[in-house]
């Protein structure tokens, strides 16, 4: 491993597997920055209760699921260390520690939290959903992360994690740095309505069955002006066309040509979508199959990745509670 300052730190929410825009937003980037820093990708469990507190079973097995997807898209856990959130209490302990710095107001005006709020129809916002972003400022202080490679959405919730650890430095002792982000590339979902979302409906899942994924982008949105297969075509605005730029780079300019100039069908144009993002999936299935028979050693994984993870973050505190003047005794 590169000996490199950063220290990056990344993860997902355990509400059901993860899917095509997961990949390219930021596990993509995670496989890549592996080999070069030191890389701590969590099991976000306890932020999975903001929005799934009374489906306890579903966030267990999701625990199980993720790490799945993460070892079948290439993490590899003698590189990257895999931990459960709610197995580290310091992270609980830092979240309230910072809740002290910042305001109901500033969290009420989050964009993200906004959206999603409006999103889900939620009227009253519990404290939970509220304090997410407290939350993974946390995650991201306790093992003194600098990097975290995430979606665009989450850009407000980093920009929290900067303020409170600046004023955590100001207050105290400067012993805890300021992460940066590392955006991804965005996926629009298949119904064509904001982004690719599992509670929206409109994703292709990383284990999606062969034949899904072509089902799934058949029922696809495309260029509503399009009624012909001979009518001129507006792929900037097609959310299959930005599938191909995706996973087919090389070949996208063609199927932008041939979209505009009415000589491919959007049926067509679907196929060769899928055939390019079974292609991307292949490897990913058969690594998962190989851990989904070997279930002893994913949760050993686990277990030796959330001591690592426990470790680091028993040494954060020592150095948090020392600067508050509040380390009693070690």
């Amino acid at each position: 491993m590169n000996k490199n300052k950063d220290i990056i730190l990344t993860g997902d929410r355990t509400t059901g597997q993860l899917h095509l825009g997961h990949y390219v937003g930021s596990l993509r980037s995670r496989v890549q920055l592996q080999d070069e820093y030191k890389t701590y990708i969590l099991l976000a469990d306890v932020q999975a209760l903001t929005t799934h507190y009374d489906q306890p079973g579903l966030i267990a097995d999701s625990v199980h699921q993720v790490t799945l997807d993460y070892l079948a898209v290439g993490i590899d856990p003698n590189k990257a260390t895999l931990f459960i959130q709610s197995m580290i209490p310091e992270i609980a302990e830092l979240t309230v520690i910072f809740s002290m710095f910042v305001t109901v107001n500033s969290l009420r005006h989050n964009p993200t939290i906004k959206n999603e709020a409006r999103d889900r129809g939620y009227k009253d916002l519990y404290y939970g959903f509220l304090g997410y972003p407290v939350s993974q400022a946390a995650d991201i202080a306790f093992c003194k992360a600098t990097l975290v490679p995430a979606g665009e959405d989450q850009i407000p919730h980093i920009e929290t994690a900067r303020k409170l650890v600046r004023r955590f430095n100001e207050l105290y002792s400067p012993v805890l740095p300021e992460p940066r982000i590392l955006t991804g590339e965005r996926l629009g979902g298949l119904d064509g309505v904001g982004k690719m979302s599992k509670s929206m409906g409109n994703a292709i899942s990383l284990n999606a069955h062969p034949d899904d994924v072509y089902a799934k982008l058949s029922k696809a949105k495309t260029d509503p002006a399009r009624i012909h297969r001979s009518d001129p075509g507006h792929p900037d605005i097609c959310p299959v066309f930005a599938y191909h730029q995706l996973f087919r780079k090389d070949e996208a300019a063609e199927i932008h040509a041939n979209c505009s100039n009415g000589t491919i069908g959007c049926k067509d144009c679907k196929k060769i979508a899928g055939t390019a993002i079974n292609e991307l999936l292949s490897p990913f299935r058969e690594r998962r199959n190989y851990y989904e028979h070997r279930g002893h050693e994913v949760k050993e994984i686990l277990v030796e990745g959330t001591r690592q993870a426990r470790q680091a973050a028993r040494e954060t505190m020592l150095e948090v509670r020392e600067a508050m003047g509040i380390r009693y005794f070690d």
